[in-house]
């Protein structure tokens, strides 16, 4: 995927991004960044007697591994995130699994400034067996093809 313009985007298209297995070192690492110490995230004991029968991974590790495959699509192109609405978690994220994120382009308008444009993005992280994790909806700024003078 090369970094793409406001003009690149038009509803209904929609983008995958590579996949990525999450390992032990990520959760590890991620959990000892933020300072998560709930122990369904931490203790494989305590987690073998929840209903998940495993650690899971917590939620803001989904949503920052989603956000950072999807970066690509506009990588040098994005002014900035000017929302994130919508988000659903419907179903564990594992160790082990492997996520890939679908970007589908909801709807797109130019701004006053024609060097920039809006697009809104529905973000949507399936596992290796195409079950849906997490979806959420992002409102972003990009640069257009035209640019100022």
């Amino acid at each position: 995927m090369g970094s793409h313009f406001f003009e690149d985007f038009n509803p209904g298209a929609v983008f995958d991004t590579y996949s990525r297995t999450i390992t032990e070192g990520d959760h590890s690492l991620f959990c000892a960044l933020v300072g998560y110490h709930v122990p369904l995230f931490i203790d494989a004991e305590y987690a073998k007697k929840s209903s998940y029968g495993q650690r899971i991974c917590p939620s803001a590790l989904v949503m920052s591994f989603s956000t950072a495959m999807t970066e690509s699509l506009f990588r040098s192109n994005v002014i900035a995130l000017v929302s994130v609405d919508n988000g659903r978690f419907f179903a564990p994220l594992f160790l082990g699994d492997t996520i890939r994120t679908q970007v589908e382009v909801l709807s797109s308008k130019p701004t006053s400034d024609p060097s920039r444009g809006v697009v809104v993005f529905r973000d949507t992280v399936l596992n290796q067996h195409d079950k849906v994790i997490f979806q959420i909806e992002k409102t972003v700024l990009l640069r257009t093809r035209v640019q100022r003078i």
